[in-house]
């Protein structure tokens, strides 16, 4: 079976997190993606550790787990895009390539003669991607962006965590995951167009839009009605009951969707009455009740475990479910199941291989295939300039004796 992407081929210019989501997204799809890194430093997060890999003997490696998150699927290849010689290298590739990602600030690969403008005539086909913080236009499009600034200034942090506390950031950098997965989405429709016009087009996408963009409900909660969204904590804004309870050892996330889900609970809560008291009857009295509804909720789910009400529940289709930890969130039978853990080969790695996230999506036809670690830096510099580029190892040699590799 071949994989969906099999036969394009990926010029990588990205590094951290935005970036590296998508193009290894494209690599776990068929892709061939060609990782370019600057010799002796390559992506900033080969070094964001601890934790690292472990080596053979145990000892840390210099490769971070959070490199390893993003990496997948990519050959590296060392490249001075700075020198002369190592930007007409990349243009000879960039003619061969379908697609460039990149993730400079916005004009910054002008200065190397590698900007869309630049490269657009030599490759027409060329679908080219550039992520940034604010976009390639607009009055902070000079500015460098990171998730963390994104998601304050998309909004995200004024609607996540209590309300009496200060504003919170999500635990992992989904700004720049969903810029990622953005970036794929458009890759994909632009490879489409493509394919009817014959012509390729560049790609802005900005970390500050996509937040924007998946405010999605609470956005428009705010557009619809002019109010302000408060936070919230684990509540939701137009759905009650749905939070977090307590229970006897510990807590259960309670997420009822409509009036039968809720009836169906106080049934087993041994309180129907509450499905048929008007202040409560239907979601948007509840709504507007929460105030009054959660006390009587917290008293009821005390009275039984986390075990009892996610069983019994789920037996009724009311939906429920705990709050793992990580080590829970892997010992998991369904996140088991669906081979949300993988493991590759990996030389040099204590027990030699190492542990990844897998891909969530599931073909029928073409499944999404692992077929390379995350590339130590520069390790595939060579093969890809002798196939890619018909350069003999004298030439390869000379390239590398001037740093340019």
């Amino acid at each position: 079976m071949t994989a969906p992407l099999a036969g394009l081929r990926v010029f990588d210019l990205t590094r951290i997190l935005a970036g590296p989501t998508c193009t290894q997204l494209l690599g776990d799809l068929g892709a061939e993606v060609i990782k370019i890194e600057r010799p002796g430093e390559g992506d900033d997060t080969r070094k964001w550790g601890p934790p690292y890999l472990k080596n053979a003997d145990g000892s840390d490696s210099s490769t971070s787990a959070y490199y390893l998150s993003s990496n997948r699927n990519k050959r590296s290849l060392t490249l001075d895009i700075s020198k002369q010689e190592g930007q007409e290298l990349a243009r000879r590739m960039i003619r061969e390539s379908d697609i460039l990602v990149e993730n400079f600030k916005a004009g910054g690969l002008k200065k190397y003669g590698l900007a869309y403008d630049d490269v657009k005539d030599i490759a027409p086909r060329l679908i080219y991607c550039s992520i940034t913080g604010f976009g390639q236009t607009g009055p902070y499009s000079d500015r460098a962006g990171y998730d963390y600034l994104a998601q304050g200034m998309g909004g995200i942090m004024s609607l996540t965590g209590e309300p009496d506390d200060e504003p919170i950031k999500v635990g992992v950098g989904i700004a720049d995951i969903m810029c990622g997965m953005y970036a794929s989405s458009a890759i994909l429709a632009a490879l489409h167009s493509r394919a009817q016009s014959g012509e390729g087009q560049h790609i802005d996408l900005a970390l500050l839009d996509t937040q924007v963009a998946w405010l999605t409900y609470e956005g428009l909660n705010y557009l619809t009605s002019g109010e302000v969204p408060k936070r919230r904590g684990n509540e939701h804004p137009n759905i009650v009951p749905y939070k977090t309870m307590p229970c006897t050892d510990g807590y259960v996330i309670l997420a009822v969707g409509n009036d039968g889900q809720f009836r169906r609970f106080c049934e087993f809560a041994g309180r129907p009455e509450l499905a048929d008291d008007p202040r409560f009857a239907t979601n948007a009295s509840r709504v507007r009740n929460r105030e009054e509804l959660y006390p009587i909720l917290d008293e009821l789910t005390r009275r039984k475990s986390q075990k009892e009400w996610v069983d019994g529940l789920s037996a009724l289709g009311v939906p429920s479910g705990p709050v793992n930890t990580l080590d829970q969130v892997f010992a998991d039978p369904q996140v088991r199941h669906r081979e949300m853990q993988v493991q590759m080969p990996y030389d040099g790695s204590q027990g030699g291989k190492v542990d990844l996230i897998g891909n969530p999506i599931k073909y029928s036809g073409t499944p999404v295939t692992y077929r390379r670690p995350p590339p130590k830096m520069g390790e595939h510099t060579e093969p890809v300039l002798e196939e890619l580029l018909g350069l003999d190892a004298a030439e390869i040699r000379r390239l590398r004796e001037q740093g340019v590799i």
